[in-house]
């Protein structure tokens, strides 16, 4: 029985993977779909999944399609990879390269814009659900040695006030006690519902930050225990949180590619399709608001590395269309041509060197 259950976990993990993979490239070529039927671009065919066609039907002059690989699809739109127009029953008027180079862009943006719009959409639903998560200032570890272990701190005080200053989530507590500039403190804990106070001395100590950076601050010597309550919220405060959610998403996920291009954070933190694989498996494991929520995190970084600059990624075709409003001609072919396979070289070496990465993870 426990190895059928062993066997079963596996085979959540599986359908976790593709469909969240599945769903997040659907969605973002979902998204050029619907940009080309508003500039009025035909399209020839939209599959949901790639390879050979298992199902399809015709609506207009656009095949809809389910393919038999179940992850992700495509939408091919008039005039984008070939010249054929005529012979596939469009006018020339509905082929992609009739139009003007604004409304391009807009199409190569869709896709990504998608992504992000999915992530804000997870994150108001869960929000909006569940309520806003806020981390207790409960403590979870104690270090060895540190000022917490000398005063008598245990595991499970619940930090009420430090200094006087009232306590109410965990993100005050490393706030409070890095401006103490190594003076003194008295921390106020619930043990147990009895009130308890400590005096305790910061120590300048190493920690690691959320991108693996080593950086030094004031500490106590105390780790958060994870628990959390939830705060109700409304309809439209919920939308709103949701977007800061998105936002700090985006701006974690910049910074952290700013400090790898910088090389303060190091290249073999890199990660790629296999340690994606297992993060999901092991959130579908934790059940499924832990899923949506790196859902949400993986479709903020597929739209954002398909805004980079990068020929054969939307960015790309973004870049060719504000070089020909600025320049007003269209990039020479031959430049095209020669950047797309400079590009794919790029993404090949990239994938690479991710898996490259995942895979030495297992030695270490």
């Amino acid at each position: 029985m426990q190895s059928l259950l062993h066997y079963l976990s596996y085979w959540d993990a599986a359908l976790a993977v593709v469909l969240v993979f599945g769903g997040l490239i659907f969605f973002h070529e979902l998204g050029h779909f619907l940009a080309f039927r508003a500039f009025r671009v035909g399209v020839i065919t939209f599959s949901v999944g790639m390879g050979p066609k298992l199902w399809s039907f015709r609506r207009g002059k656009t095949e809809y399609r389910l393919s038999w690989l179940p992850f992700g699809g495509y939408v091919s739109g008039v005039g984008e990879y070939s010249d054929e127009v005529e012979s596939l029953g469009f006018t020339q008027e509905e082929a992609v390269t009739s139009k003007p180079a604004w409304q391009r862009l807009i199409i190569a943006f869709a896709g990504p814009f998608m992504n992000l719009v999915i992530a804000w959409l997870i994150y108001w639903g869960l929000t909006l659900s569940m309520g806003l998560g806020i981390t207790l200032p409960q403590v979870g570890a104690i270090v060895q040695g540190s000022a917490a272990m000398e005063a008598g701190m245990l595991p499970g005080d619940m930090i009420a006030a430090i200094d006087g200053t009232p306590i109410d989530r965990w993100a005050q507590v490393p706030e409070t006690v890095g401006a103490s500039g190594g003076r003194t403190l008295k921390v106020d804990v619930l043990r147990e519902g009895q009130p308890l106070s400590f005096d305790m001395t910061p120590t300048r100590s190493e920690r690691t930050n959320i991108f693996g950076e080593k950086e030094t601050a004031w500490l106590i010597g105390v780790q958060a225990s994870g628990a959390l309550r939830y705060e109700k919220k409304g309809f439209f405060e919920s939308a709103v949180l949701g977007l800061r959610q998105t936002w700090d998403m985006i701006d974690v996920t910049l910074t952290g590619l700013k400090k790898l291009v910088t090389g303060s954070v190091a290249a073999d933190s890199v990660g790629g399709p296999i340690l994606i694989a297992q993060m999901l498996g092991r959130q579908a494991e934790a059940g499924l608001a832990p899923l949506l929520l790196l859902t949400a995190l993986i479709s903020v970084n597929l739209g954002l590395l398909n805004l980079f600059p990068i020929p054969v990624l939307d960015g790309g075709a973004i870049l060719f269309c504000i070089v020909e409003i600025i320049v007003r001609r269209p990039v020479p072919e031959k430049v095209q041509e020669w950047s797309m396979r400079l590009g794919a070289s790029l993404l090949i070496a990239l994938m690479v060197f991710a898996t490259f990465n995942d895979v030495m993870r297992w030695f270490r």
